[in-house]
């Protein structure tokens, strides 16, 4: 999956610049499904935490290296259930992550996809984000909503429904 769908410059693939096309294009799918929903500015940080958790599981997701010639709505279902609340995502990507890298490792090769891949996760689990607290007291301050109590929240963990919503709305 690592390596399909590259090309350099020239086309022969001798040491040139590897584009990762199956990491844009995840991004770039996982950006429109967000914009389709309205849901958050692409500018903010839940937008970007969104963009990322979709991304990830969009690229990871995609075990035949076919993502560039797939079309979306056949695989809408696939990441609605990834992405499920009751689901155990992190795991599920951690142990994809590693697979890949192992992969990797095996062929010995430049993993481009792979490493914006794994850019991407490690800004999703090292980034908190401060959130409303969704397990406060309702009522308990007599707040609005902007005003309630709010804790800081691993981008991932606002992300992934944010993605989750995204795909709904499509």
């Amino acid at each position: 999956m690592l390596h399909r769908g590259h090309q350099s410059t020239d086309g022969t693939g001798g040491g040139e610049l590897t584009v990762p096309m199956a990491w844009l294009y995840a991004e770039y799918i996982a950006d429109e499904l967000l914009r389709t929903g309205d849901l958050m500015p692409p500018t903010s940080f839940e937008f970007r935490a969104g963009r990322d958790a979709l991304a990830l599981t969009i690229f990871l997701s995609d075990t035949d290296g076919e993502l560039p010639g797939i079309r979306v709505v056949t695989q809408l279902e696939t990441w609605l259930s990834l992405t499920a609340y009751d689901q155990p995502w992190q795991n599920w990507v951690d142990e994809r992550m590693s697979q890949l890298r192992a992969e990797a490792a095996r062929l010995d090769g430049p993993a481009p996809d792979l490493e914006l891949a794994a850019a991407a996760w490690r800004w999703l689990e090292e980034t908190e984000l401060l959130a409303p607290d969704l397990n406060a007291v309702p009522g308990g301050t007599g707040a609005g909503e902007d005003e309630g109590p709010k804790v800081w929240t691993p981008a991932w963990q606002l992300g992934l429904p944010l993605g989750h919503l995204a795909i709904h709305l499509f």
